[in-house]
């Protein structure tokens, strides 16, 4: 029996729109495949860009030369952490004028003769206990003084050599201006705390000199205690006190410089360069 022609285009059509329905859902799904995909993309960037920034705000793919890893956490430490060293002591400043302890240390060294002079002085060099002053160091100053060119050696008569022991001719004493008070007033000086002076064979040196020179002295540290030994060592071989020879000369080291140069210029050193003598007018 054939269909009836009035009712066959019904089913075709319904297929037609089944099958259209299935393809708009496949389609459907697709966007929302695709959309999903694209959302994820997104959250994943973001998500790789705060890591990243955390750690220096660099984009993903490893540090550079200036980002630095960021640590995994450690475990509490089960140990005490180490104790600090403290910081070594200072050095002891150098008294400037304090008291000492009244004892003296004798540097146990002997140096050379120096000088061709015929009249060979021994000294010794001792230091007052407490006053911050290294005996051996101060020793060798003292020998370095007498030993240069410029020095009393240049006279042709005199030579000196540092002794430990044994017969000696006078002691070079650097003490505080409390005992350089005291044992400069045996012999009637009065130096007051300021000043230095010859006194029973011993060269007493006032630290505060030693330290810090004098306000009318132009120069190094150095030249002024050049200047202390020389003036006093002057005296012990004989010399008296000078004045100025005249403004802008060099004042001698027989001179009392401490008190006012007169218009001279500084110097510490008895004798020049050339190994002439700087003098001037006698002065008490």
């Amino acid at each position: 029996m054939r269909p009836n022609p009035s009712s066959s285009p019904a089913p075709s059509r319904r297929r037609a729109a089944n099958v259209r329905r299935r393809k708009q859902r496949v389609r459907r799904r697709r966007v929302l495949a695709v959309g999903l995909v694209a959302a994820l993309t997104v959250l994943g960037g973001a998500a790789a860009y705060k890591l990243t920034g955390d750690s220096g705000g660099t984009p993903a793919g490893g540090p550079t030369s200036q980002a630095r890893a960021v640590p995994a956490a450690e475990s509490p430490a089960t140990t005490p952490p180490p104790a600090e060293v403290p910081p070594p002591a200072p050095a002891p400043t150098p008294a400037v004028d304090g008291k000492g302890l009244g004892t003296f240390t004798t540097v146990q060294a002997n140096g050379p003769v120096v000088g061709k002079g015929g009249t060979l002085r021994k000294y010794k060099v001792e230091v007052e206990d407490g006053i911050g002053i290294d005996a051996a160091t101060a020793a060798q100053q003292v020998q370095n003084i007498l030993a240069d060119k410029r020095s009393w050696t240049t006279d042709g008569k005199d030579s000196f050599q540092l002794v430990a022991t044994g017969t000696y001719d006078f002691t070079v004493k650097i003490a505080s201006p409390e005992e350089v008070d005291k044992i400069c007033a045996t012999a009637g000086l009065d130096t007051g705390g300021e000043v230095n002076c010859n006194v029973n064979r011993q060269v007493m040196v006032n630290i505060k000199r030693w330290n810090t020179g004098s306000p009318k002295f132009s120069g190094p540290i150095e030249e002024y205690r050049a200047l202390i030994i020389n003036h006093e060592v002057g005296h012990r071989i004989g010399r008296n006190h000078l004045g100025c020879p005249g403004p802008g000369q060099p004042a001698p080291a027989m001179m009392q410089q401490i008190y006012g140069l007169e218009g001279c210029v500084s110097n510490a050193w008895p004798y020049n360069d050339a190994g002439k003598y700087l003098t001037g007018p006698a002065r008490p």
